[in-house]
């Protein structure tokens, strides 16, 4: 994927652990991720590693529903990471009783995505251009506005992909 150079991909479906928050991420976040990480890494070292399983665990990714219509004391996140198919309800503990981490699936399909490259803060310019790459593509945006963040948040060059699913697309226009 090239940086600032928007697409369109086919998205599997997801089997995910997920968290939901809402205030600023950068004063609440903490939390939610010893959540979130906790019991991913549970499942994968108190469950699987003793069965000689490997569990991966994918890149931490949110969906932002209301960044876009709220203060951001106010948004709402959807924290998550992707697990193998075999992961079960069984296999997830709550590490916080305040903070209930949901094992689900997300539907796949057909998306529009851009890698950034910066700060989340200079995300804006970047979302545009997707916007409009996907608009002018004669593309409908169906799903809330994603992020897989590539990078941890204190490096000093972030990398963020930004996604949204789409409807309308032939499948012989995507790109994997």
């Amino acid at each position: 994927m090239k940086a600032f150079a928007p697409q369109l991909t086919q998205l599997p479906d997801r089997k995910v652990l997920c968290v939901t928050s809402i205030g600023d991420p950068n004063v609440i976040m903490e939390p939610y991720m010893k959540a979130l990480y906790g019991a991913a890494y549970y499942a994968k070292m108190k469950v699987y590693k003793p069965k000689g399983m490997v569990m991966p665990i994918g890149k931490l990714s949110a969906f932002w529903p209301d960044a876009h219509l709220k203060p951001k004391d106010q948004w709402t996140a959807h924290w998550f990471v992707v697990v193998p198919d075999y992961v079960t309800d069984a296999d997830i503990i709550q590490k916080d009783p305040d903070i209930r981490v949901k094992l689900t699936t997300l539907t796949g399909g057909a998306a529009a995505e851009i890698l950034h490259l910066g700060p989340y803060s200079e995300e804006g310019p970047t979302i545009t251009k997707l916007h409009h790459f996907i608009q002018e593509q004669g593309y409908d945006i169906v799903d809330d506005h994603e992020e897989e963040y590539l990078t941890m948040p204190d490096v000093k060059n972030q990398k963020t992909v930004i996604r949204y699913r789409v409807k309308g697309i032939s499948s012989s226009s995507f790109h994997n």
